[in-house]
C-alpha cells in the first residue's frame, strides 16, 4: 500500500456512471416492478453501497475509508439503464475506487435480476466523471517565483557543534513548490540578531516567505516566537494551528511546540520546530494550502502576482 500517514484529510469526492444495455421489455417490467426476483433498482441501491463500503476488501491497494455519503442515481431510458453513483468522505485519499466499486456493483446485480429475461444484456462505459478534493485542488500558481528565507535559529549549530538537519529538510522539501530559495542562514539563539535579520529580509531584501526553525521549545533559550511577536504586524494563528493539529496526531510531544506565524508587510514568517521530523510534518500541513495566503495579502486574484508583489 501507498504511506498516506504524511496526507492530511480534506473533503474527497468522486462521481462515476455505468450503463447496462437491454431490449425493450425487458427495460418495461423494471419500470414496472414485475421482475421475478423483485424490485431490480433497489436491490441495485443496496448493492452499490454495500459494494462502496468494501471496497478494499478486494481492491488490492485500496485503503479502507471512512464514508461519509454514497448516493446511487438510476435512469431507465429507452434501450439501457444508467447508473450514477456518488461518493464522499473526509480522509486522506480519494474515493474514485468506491464510487467505480458502487456504480460496477449496483450495475452486475441489475445483470443478475435480468438474466433470465433477456440474453442480450451489455455493461460497459464505466467511468469516473468528476473527483475532487486533495493537494490538487488546493495549488495556487505565480507569474514567478516566491522569494523564501530559511533561518536556522540554534546556538549548537551556529558554533558548529550540531549539523543542520531540518534546514536541509526544508530547502528539500520547498524545491518541489513555487518559490524560489534566496536565503539560508544559521542564527543563534539570540533574540535581537534573530529579531534584526527578520527585519532585514522582509524590508530590504524583500522576501516574500520566511521560515524558522529551532527555538520554539519551552527551553531557556528558546526565543524564536518572541523574536517574531516583536518583528510581525499581524498573528495568523490558524497557520500556527494546524502545524500543532497536525503533529499532534503522531506524536503527544508537539503540544510543547509555540509556533507563532504572522504578517510584516506582505510577508509571512513562520516558526517551525526544530527537529527534523518536526520541520517535515510542518510543511506536510502546510502545503499546499499556504499558497493561498498570497492571494489574499496581494489583494488580488489567484494569479494577480503583480498587483501586490513588491519590486
Amino acid at each position: 500500500m501507498i504511506d498516506v500517514s504524511p496526507k492530511f484529510n480534506t473533503l474527497r469526492y468522486a462521481k462515476a456512471e455505468g450503463f447496462l444495455y437491454a431490449n425493450t421489455e425487458t427495460l418495461k417490467r423494471i419500470k414496472e416492478r414485475s421482475v421475478p426476483k423483485g424490485d431490480v433498482l433497489e436491490v441495485a441501491r443496496a448493492a452499490g453501497i454495500s459494494a462502496a463500503k468494501r471496497t478494499s476488501d478486494w481492491i488490492v491497494f485500496c485503503h479502507p475509508i471512512p464514508l461519509d455519503w454514497i448516493g446511487l442515481q438510476f435512469e431507465v431510458l429507452e434501450d439501457h439503464v444508467k447508473v450514477v453513483s456518488e461518493v464522499k468522505s473526509v480522509w486522506k485519499t480519494g474515493v474514485e475506487m468506491e464510487a467505480l466499486a458502487a456504480v460496477t456493483a449496483a450495475l452486475l446485480n441489475i445483470y443478475d435480476m435480468l438474466k433470465p429475461l433477456d440474453d442480450d444484456l451489455t455493461i460497459n462505459e464505466i467511468r469516473v466523471i468528476e473527483k475532487k478534493g486533495g493537494k490538487s485542488s488546493f495549488k495556487d500558481s505565480f507569474p514567478k517565483p516566491l522569494k523564501v528565507a530559511v533561518l536556522v535559529i540554534s546556538d549548537s549549530t551556529f558554533y558548529g557543534k550540531r549539523e543542520d538537519k531540518s534546514g536541509r529538510i526544508i530547502q528539500t522539501f520547498l524545491a518541489n513548490q513555487p518559490v524560489q530559495i534566496e536565503c539560508y542562514e544559521i542564527l543563534p539563539d539570540v533574540q535581537n540578531k534573530i529579531e534584526s535579520r527578520l527585519r532585514e529580509l522582509v524590508d530590504d531584501e524583500h522576501m516574500d516567505l520566511v521560515f524558522t526553525t529551532g527555538g520554539t521549545g519551552l527551553g531557556p533559550k528558546d526565543l524564536t516566537p518572541e523574536a517574531v511577536k516583536n518583528v510581525i504586524e499581524r498573528e495568523v494563528p490558524g497557520i500556527a494551528e494546524a502545524i500543532r493539529s497536525h503533529g499532534k496526531e503522531r506524536t503527544p510531544y508537539a503540544m510543547l511546540s509555540r509556533e507563532l506565524v504572522g504578517v510584516r508587510h506582505k510577508s509571512l514568517i513562520i516558526t517551525m520546530p526544530g527537529s527534523s521530523k518536526g520541520a517535515q510534518e510542518s510543511l506536510e500541513a502546510l502545503f499546499p494550502g499556504l499558497l493561498h495566503a498570497f492571494s489574499m495579502l496581494w489583494g488580488g486574484g489567484h494569479d494577480d502576482r503583480d498587483q501586490g508583489a513588491k519590486s
